[in-house]
């Protein structure tokens, strides 16, 4: 455009290369986004990115003028636009980069001074209906002056607006025009799975990076491995009041959060009040000073560092002893439930008009629909049924795999995956329906459908993975040692004395999947979550 010329380039970021260029409009040094992603949604948030910084005037905000924004038409190799963003060139470092100065964690004084600054910018964007969705270390620079250096007294500089959204009230305007966008370990978990977002999602993002600064360790270092909760508190020692804010900022529940960031400021300027009332004693020497302070530094790492491993060893028992516990408070219940649903669907079928019906459907009905199936006692099925109802009802009642607590889809799930296994076992292609093969097939569709209407808040594909093919391993198994389970087929006519075998059939079934969805919920999910998967 004969204006900009190339100085170095900065790298990529998103879908965009960075630039430093020259401006010889302003004979000032700028930076170029250059978009080099060419689908229709990177187009709309570019775009979008420039609105929103050409909308600001404020000293926390990078400038983009009026005419900051363009396209160029090129023709090769082949004829296309070229969307390019000019903007304010930022001279300082990013305080990741900073924090990496810190292993410790920053001191509480610099930290306090950015965290203000930084809210007092989400003020401002939260006025005008914008939310940044991306807040993280690497995203807030520090302006340089030429009279100072990293003191605390740099000018805060929020960067990035690739995934700045206008939002309505305190929600996105509509579901469908949002976008999924997030960094693991700072994006709140309503930002994660693609609902909508307010404030309150900047705030969770910033709680966490603040956490990062203060501790000098990365958020998904701070993870509890099973509730994904940040454990921070013993890393770091400040005021306490400081750690309660931040504690309410990074809430799983959006409404646990502060409504808004008038009030996160008016803590912070108590919190600042607080501090700069502690008094100190002038008339010491400062290296007498200094020596002390390294001294108490010294002895507060050393009852740290033994705190920490006496509480790490406390909490590795409880958790275990937990684990324990819950596991066989579910086995129980579980194994109640499925005697009491093996019982109450023997009666159903022999003892009402129920078996019946369901006889004459499956006997003369359902061969004419499907020529290959066939079974020998058609009531059987409804004990299936009954059981699968109340194993799935145990699981829920006892609520130990912080599985939502929805009785009706959790007996028609547990009703519809014991009956459908009954029913692919009963086709001509799994022969004989008394086998091994019938066996592992039943459990494979029955546990994990089962498992897949329990309500579980993640990983369902690894819960029903885990406790299909963990039941059907640990029942192959025992059968390769010699002990014969066959899957279970009732008489024409049984008794109550037939019962007892019924019941045993059902209950060592449910007390298997309520080992497996324990396996799967202290060891394999906390794998998942350390791995990015969440």
């Amino acid at each position: 455009m004969d204006r900009y010329y190339p100085i170095q380039a900065l790298g990529s970021g998103g879908f965009a290369q960075i630039y430093t260029i020259w401006d010889t409009k302003t004979q000032t040094e700028k930076v170029l986004k250059v978009l080099i992603e060419n689908s229709p949604k990177a187009k709309l948030l570019f775009k979008q990115e420039a609105e929103v910084l050409s909308s600001f005037r404020h000293p926390g905000i990078p400038k983009v003028e009026n005419d900051g924004y363009f396209e160029i038409n090129l023709t090769n190799p082949k004829q296309h636009q070229l969307a390019c963003l000019v903007m304010e060139k930022i001279d300082g470092q990013n305080l990741e980069v900073i924090r990496r100065k810190f292993p410790q964690g920053c001191p509480e004084n610099l930290v306090l001074s950015w965290f203000t600054q930084a809210i007092k910018i989400l003020q401002e964007l939260h006025k005008r209906q914008i939310i940044h969705r991306d807040i993280k270390p690497s995203n807030l620079m520090l302006r340089i002056s030429s009279e100072n250096a990293v003191t605390g007294e740099e000018q805060l500089v929020l960067i990035d607006f690739g995934g700045a959204k206008q939002f309505s009230g305190a929600i996105l305007q509509t579901s469908n025009s949002s976008t999924r966008l997030f960094t693991s370990g700072y994006s709140p978990p309503e930002q994660m799975i693609g609902s909508n977002v307010g404030p309150a999602a900047d705030f969770y993002a910033l709680g966490r990076t603040i956490i990062e600064l203060l501790t000098g360790k990365y958020p998904q270092e701070l993870e509890d491995p099973v509730t994904g909760e940040l454990i921070w508190r013993n890393y770091c020692h400040i005021n306490p009041e400081l750690a309660d804010l931040l504690d309410e900022m990074i809430q799983a529940d959006v409404r646990s959060r502060p409504a808004h960031a008038g009030i996160i400021q008016k803590r912070l300027l108590n919190i600042s009040s607080i501090s700069s009332k502690t008094p100190t004693r002038k008339s010491q020497p400062r290296l007498f000073n200094q020596l002390k302070n390294n001294i108490t530094q010294a002895l507060i790492k050393f009852i740290q560092a033994i705190g920490n491993t006496t509480l790490l060893t406390f909490q590795i028992i409880f958790s275990f002893l937990s684990a324990c516990f819950f596991t066989i408070w579910t086995v129980i219940l579980v194994w109640i439930g499925a005697n009491i649903g093996t019982l109450i669907g023997f009666l159903l079928a022999y003892h009402t008009k129920l078996g019946s019906v369901v006889t004459e459907f499956l006997t003369i009905k359902l061969p004419q629909l499907i020529p290959s199936f066939q079974t020998a006692e058609p009531k059987e099925v409804i004990i299936y049924g009954i059981a699968g109802l109340g194993t799935a009802w145990g699981i829920t009642i006892a609520g130990s795999f912080r599985q939502k607590r929805r009785f009706l889809i959790a007996a028609i799930m547990g009703v519809i995956s014991y009956s459908l296994g009954w029913l692919i076992c009963q086709f001509q292609f799994i022969k004989p329906a008394s086998s091994p093969e019938s066996l592992i097939s039943w459990i494979l569709v029955s546990v994990s459908l089962l498992t897949l209407g329990l309500g579980l808040r993640t990983h369902y594909i690894a819960y029903a993975f885990i406790a299909a093919f963990g039941t059907a391993n640990i029942v192959a198994a025992l059968i390769h040692l010699g002990i014969e389970i066959p899957l279970l087929h009732f008489a024409s006519k049984p008794d109550f004395s037939d019962l007892f075998q019924y019941i045993s059939f059902f209950g060592f079934i449910g007390i298997l999947i309520s080992l497996c969805l324990s396996f799967c919920y202290y060891l394999v999910v906390p794998c998942l979550r350390k791995l990015g998967w969440r």
